[in-house]
């Protein structure tokens, strides 16, 4: 059906946005949705985020944490990651995590299960210090390491440490779909197991077999000796995730195997970001390379280096600026934020209002 125009309609359209312009003029620096974000900083419209609304302990460090994304959340296939952006004494990190809720919660919440690792900054802060309330930044959920459909007729999940998370995504969702699985799993000692009580009444009602090793106590687990663990492991459709030695033996022994394409595997990816005053600034679409101290804003270190910049207000107001942080680290000069990024994080960032916090590279 055609819609008439009318005169009031264009006069209240025009009248809305003057009142819009007059609201960000009278609130500059700060913008109508700034406020909005801190009254409903999980609606449709704002940037991703989510609160964190649960903490629940696995193991003596490991936590499971329930979260609820804000509006714009589209959904996960079980197996999957997201990235999520956290600010530990000030410097914003980000870092992947599989998802482990299952994918249809009625509430809408998603949970992602955290181990800490020795030095990891983000790791520890989730599992030690973050409590509920605490807003994150969120991306979408990523990852090709899921099921197929159909589903395979036997299946075999080698993991170890945190590497069953992405694993226990898949059993939460989907184990009543399949008919043979077992799940090999590599963990210190019995109460390092993440989700242990859970995947051992799994085992108990038979929808599983679960095979555990204590390296504790037995030693790593050796790949070679899978044959008599699981006699037909060439033949199942495999799922491996856990430390790089465990998945570069695995790769090497399902290859000589003749079967490499019956095994999918997710690498972990340590993240190790230098941070300081200045750095060296590549504008990678250029190939131009150049020193920028830590006081200077991007955008006219990049403009005096010959590099077509887009910018606007050149204040942080606009966002004409805006270009993706490809990897390192910069510092948002008007309250001394760090960001990070490493390859495939998709970070953006304003130029005119950022400068270099170590060496960096803006795709630009």
């Amino acid at each position: 059906m055609a819609v008439v125009a009318t005169p009031w309609r264009g006069a209240f359209a025009s009248l809305r946005a003057r009142a819009a312009r007059i609201a960000e003029f009278v609130t500059t620096p700060v913008l109508p949705s700034d406020y909005l974000d801190m009254i409903s900083p999980l609606r449709a419209s704002a940037d991703l985020r989510g609160r964190i609304e649960e903490v629940h302990p696995e193991t003596r460090d490991a936590v499971t944490l329930v979260i609820q994304p804000g509006g714009g959340w589209r959904g996960h296939v079980p197996g999957q990651y997201v990235r999520i952006g956290v600010d530990v004494d000030g410097v914003r990190q980000w870092r992947a995590y599989s998802l482990t809720s299952r994918a249809d919660r009625a509430d809408g919440r998603i949970s992602i299960t955290v181990k800490a690792m020795p030095d990891g900054v983000v790791s520890n802060y989730l599992v030690r210090r973050v409590r509920p309330g605490t807003l994150i930044q969120l991306d979408q959920a990523k990852g090709d390491f899921t099921l197929p459909a159909p589903r395979p007729a036997k299946a075999l999940f080698v993991t170890a440490g945190s590497g069953i998370t992405p694993v226990m995504g898949m059993l939460r969702n989907a184990v009543s779909e399949l008919d043979d699985v077992v799940v090999v799993h590599s963990a210190p000692q019995p109460r390092d197991v993440i989700f242990a009580d859970e995947l051992r009444r799994l085992a108990e009602q038979g929808q599983i077999r679960l095979v555990e090793r204590h390296t504790d106590v037995e030693g790593m687990l050796n790949l070679a000796a899978l044959d008599g663990i699981v006699a037909d492991w060439a033949e199942r459709e495999t799922w491996a995730c856990g430390p790089t030695g465990l998945l570069d033996a695995a790769e090497k022994q399902w290859s000589d195997a003749g079967v490499p394409d019956r095994l999918h595997i997710e690498r972990f990816r340590p993240t190790v970001v230098v941070t300081g005053e200045g750095g060296d600034v590549t504008f990678s679409n250029t190939g131009t390379t150049v020193a920028a101290d830590g006081a200077t804003p991007l955008l006219d270190t990049g403009e005096r280096a010959g590099v077509l910049m887009p910018s606007g207000c050149r204040m942080g107001i606009c966002f004409g600026c805006v270009a993706p942080l490809r990897t390192g680290a910069v510092r948002d000069l008007r309250n001394g934020q760090i960001t990070t990024a490493e390859p495939g994080d998709d970070v953006r960032i304003q130029t005119c209002v950022s400068a270099a916090a170590g060496t960096c590279d803006i795709e630009l």
